[in-house]
């Protein structure tokens, strides 16, 4: 029989370098989701606890299926180590009888943490391999250390007078901070992380990004795209903006002020594929203007323009329809769109969109507004439906396009079991948001 196994997040709502830093989202996903997301995936953790002091970081994790431990305010200061968090979890997990053999510790400032890392070091306990596990990179850098005035350093580790080539030398290993895994019987008799047997598990090098000030948001954002996996964007609704995502968002203006937009065949045949599969599709436009209604009209689906709150009209149109928030996809180019993507599992971005929205989106497609961006998330959706489910079928051909990639907080019980969420929080957010940045 397999140990039991606990994750604990520590997640608390102050951060002064990147304020409401674990709320961030990377890739679509706030740093507290992709951490309970990687926590969930992995087969040989049992449950997933999230420690915080902040509402909305508790709102959002349960959300994401984790529970939640409420840490009291004296363990969520600036200089509140990692441990006490630790410890207070686990007093209050034994306090409701569930004392877990083994602790996976998790930070969810690493955006990147792959479930099967997780699941490496989890095994190296179980097998009794080690005490205390932590994953790193290797590096064959030279180090060194400044040791008085002037700038004088000296060799940390290495031999200066003798400097053999890297394929001769040892690696060392730099500690990412993304995850430790330990026997708790042992972290609470050590009260450090680091005790006994100590192990690696190695993980990639482009993983290991830690969000520690503004300039990593950028770096996370760049790399989430590169690292993501095949799109499978299981969806039951697609939502667009229509200027600047059917469009190339310029507006050609004849002598008598009527208007004309460039619009793509390729988008027309990919809707029409879409509805063939039973996902509707509805375009939502802040602008009043014939040219909207006609394109609307020809492609045979919903429109709602005129529309100031994009984000209350698509979280009104789901509920009418019932089709939760994660099951939905929307396709944005601009900060007027960041509203509606925070509600939706696939919040997508155009490729010549605002940074911000970029920034905010799950999947950042390879085409631009009016070249064909509408056709290829229909045609990412219509793949997955597809592969998932082998008889569905599209009656429109393919162009075969190549696919891109109210109570108090001290009302509150400390630990709340995870309830499946009916959809995501429906708090309206400005786009100024620090999620959004």
């Amino acid at each position: 029989m397999n140990p039991h196994v606990v994750a604990i997040i520590p997640a608390r709502g102050g951060s002064k370098g990147v304020p409401g830093k674990n709320l961030r989202r990377i890739g679509g996903r706030s740093l507290i989701e992709r951490a309970v997301d990687a926590c969930r995936a992995a087969r040989l953790v049992d449950a997933v606890y999230v420690s915080t002091d902040d509402a909305e970081i508790a709102s959002t994790a349960e959300a994401a299926g984790a529970s939640v431990i409420m840490r009291p305010a004296e363990l969520s200061s600036d200089t509140a180590s990692s441990e006490s968090a630790l410890l207070h979890a686990l007093d209050q997990l034994i306090m409701v009888g569930e004392e877990p053999e083994i602790l996976v510790f998790v930070q969810c400032t690493s955006p990147f943490i792959a479930p099967d890392d997780l699941d490496r070091g989890v095994e190296l306990i179980i097998y009794d391999n080690a005490d205390s596990v932590f994953s790193a990179v290797t590096t064959h850098d030279f180090l060194w250390r400044a040791t008085g005035r002037f700038g004088l350093v000296t060799g940390q580790n290495h031999d200066p007078a003798a400097r053999p080539r890297r394929q001769d030398r040892e690696p060392d290993f730099r500690e990412t901070g993304a995850f430790y895994v330990m026997s708790a019987r042992g972290f609470r008799a050590a009260q450090h992380r680091f005790f006994g047997r100590t192990a690696v598990v190695q993980v990639p090098e482009l993983s290991a990004v830690d969000i520690d000030h503004l300039n990593d948001l950028i770096l996370a954002g760049a790399v989430a795209q590169v690292m993501a996996p095949l799109h499978e964007i299981d969806v039951d609704a697609v939502i667009t903006d229509f200027d600047g995502v059917h469009t190339d968002d310029l507006v050609l203006v004849a002598q008598d002020g009527r208007e004309s937009v460039r619009v793509s065949r390729a988008d027309g045949l990919g809707v029409e594929r879409l509805r063939s599969v039973g996902i509707p599709l509805l375009i939502v436009s802040k602008e009043i203007n014939p040219v909207v209604q006609a394109r609307a009209a020809k492609l045979g689906v919903e429109l709602l323009h005129g529309v100031e709150d994009k984000r209350r009209v698509v979280r009104e149109w789901l509920a009418a329809r019932q089709i939760p928030g994660d099951r939905a996809a929307y396709l944005g180019n601009d900060v007027n769109d960041l509203g509606p993507m925070g509600l939706v599992g696939w919040p997508v971005a155009v490729a010549d969109a605002h940074p911000a929205v970029q920034q905010a989106a799950r999947l950042v497609l390879a085409r631009r507004g009016g070249y064909g961006a509408v056709r290829e998330l229909c045609d990412l959706v219509i793949e997955y439906r597809q592969r998932a489910e082998p008889g569905v079928t599209s009656t429109a051909s393919s162009l075969g396009w190549q696919e891109s990639s109210g109570k108090s907080l001290d009302e509150r019980p400390l630990i709340r079991p995870h309830e499946t969420a009916a959809d995501p929080a429906d708090a309206e957010l400005s786009p100024l948001d620090p999620r959004f940045a």
